[in-house]
């Protein structure tokens, strides 16, 4: 059988299903195509008040794209609410692959030189699908998914997909469509070419914050 590689990873998100894996220790990959799929409307992002503070604050360096392979191994480490993951040694590869050839993007939040959180998934077209994110200090993917959102809605993406829905994300106003709905935006935004690096990078928080208000 041939093996599962990156044009066909490619593929399928133009198909509108997404791989994962049973286990960290399981090789084997197989794909999700969901009833309902979580997406984060960009024009209805909520950003809880305590958190753009946080944002405002810049209490963290935020960065683009300079330890994506890093930040995909913290999302796919043990945690103690959490004792195994989907990332396994195939789909990291997968993605370094994707990362390398520009469709890969992290979003990094930095305290004192160290990696504390952040986020990182796969653009194609104007749409941008959100694969996981890490978090070793208070709010540290929060403020990287605020950053994410001012990117996207500067560089005129216009679907974010976040896989599920979970009550984590639902605090910012993520939400279910049905697979046809889904399938009909993911195709709209595949005919567009949504520009990441647009918002200028390591921008302050106050800047981050204008932008996602100025872009509803």
């Amino acid at each position: 059988m041939k093996p599962f590689g990156i044009q066909d990873l490619l593929n399928c998100y133009e198909r509108g299903v997404f791989p994962m894996a049973d286990s960290r220790a399981d090789d084997k990959i197989f794909l999700i195509d969901p009833a309902l799929r979580g997406v984060i409307p960009l024009d209805g992002f909520h950003t809880p008040r305590r958190l753009a503070r946080t944002v405002r604050s810049d209490l963290y360096q935020v960065r683009v794209d300079t330890a994506f392979e890093q930040v995909v191994e913290a999302c796919a480490a043990a945690r103690p609410d959490r004792a195994d993951t989907w990332i396994n040694g195939p789909i990291q590869d997968l993605y370094r692959q994707l990362f390398l050839l520009g469709y890969g993007h992290s979003v990094e939040c930095w305290l004192d030189r160290r990696l504390v959180g952040g986020l990182y998934g796969v653009a194609l077209g104007a749409a941008f699908f959100g694969e996981s994110m890490f978090s070793l200090e208070r709010d540290a993917s929060k403020v990287a998914l605020v950053h994410l959102i001012a990117r996207l809605k500067v560089g005129q993406f216009t679907l974010l997909d976040t896989q599920f829905l979970t009550e984590h994300l639902s605090q910012f106003g993520a939400m279910e469509v049905p697979r046809a709905h889904y399938r009909r935006k993911l195709n709209a935004a595949l005919e567009r070419q949504g520009d990441f690096y647009l918002l200028p990078a390591y921008g302050p928080g106050a800047a981050v914050l204008q932008a996602i208000s100025q872009a509803s």
